[in-house]
């Protein structure tokens, strides 16, 4: 893996780490360091361990071996998966959902998450019947709620129009404002681009290479990831 040396602020290290699925190996991590202190972006192949990744940093999963510490301690991190299922009710009680972890989250408070994830029109409409994106923003107004330390995306415009798309990013970037780091995973390369500032690839299970955004797109170090970049670009 090409690992340079590299400082930052917050960070989450992971040491041996290796989970396993059926008796297979999902990830196998020796040693890498992952900055949160910049909005990161996950990304490889279908299969490559994106979404584990992101759940064994969040604590969802634990691994088989191994340890995964953050540069803070212990800290405070919401999911957000790219299938999160609705309970059957209103929109706005799909995001009051949060009050039974946080009961300090009052009722003014959810209101005005739902008018800045542009759902307050439908707050009364069944969630189940909300479109793709206006489910992901209600997903993303839970998250804001919560005030995490580390925000974790999986996926968060697949299969969302380009405008919806536009204001999921916009969404994203604003949990910098709150001062919520932000790690993601991506197969929008574009999007990549846009929102990242750092990349981490991923390829059956390893870390392969990870760096800045720039350097990394423009001058990629690994065979691997020159395969994926070419393949996703021609895709």
């Amino acid at each position: 893996m090409v690992n340079p040396v590299e400082a930052f602020d917050r960070f989450v290290e992971l040491k041996n780490i290796i989970v396993k699925s059926d008796g297979r190996i999902i990830l196998n991590i020796p040693h890498a360091i992952i900055p949160t202190d910049r909005i990161c972006a996950c990304i490889g192949p279908n299969g490559a361990g994106k979404t584990t990744l992101l759940k064994l940093i969040d604590g969802l999963i634990k691994p088989d071996s191994g340890s995964i510490v953050h540069s803070s301690g212990k800290i405070r991190s919401a999911l957000v998966l790219h299938h999160t299922p609705m309970i059957k009710a209103s929109a706005r009680a799909n995001m009051a959902i949060v009050q039974d972890v946080d009961s300090a989250i009052d009722a003014a408070t959810i209101d005005a998450v739902m008018i800045k994830v542009g759902l307050n029109q439908l707050a009364r409409s069944p969630a189940h019947k909300l479109s793709a994106g206006e489910r992901q923003k209600l997903c993303l107004g839970r998250a804001i709620l919560q005030k995490p330390d580390l925000v974790l995306l999986d996926e968060p415009t697949a299969n969302l129009d380009p405008m919806t798309t536009e204001q999921v990013e916009e969404i994203v970037r604003q949990f910098k404002q709150q001062k919520s780091d932000v790690i993601f995973t991506s197969h929008q390369l574009a999007q990549v681009q846009r929102l990242a500032e750092y990349v981490v690839f991923i390829d059956s299970g390893e870390i392969k290479e990870k760096g800045p955004v720039g350097p990394f797109f423009s001058n990629p170090q690994t065979q691997a990831a020159k395969r994926y970049l070419h393949q996703e670009l021609l895709a």
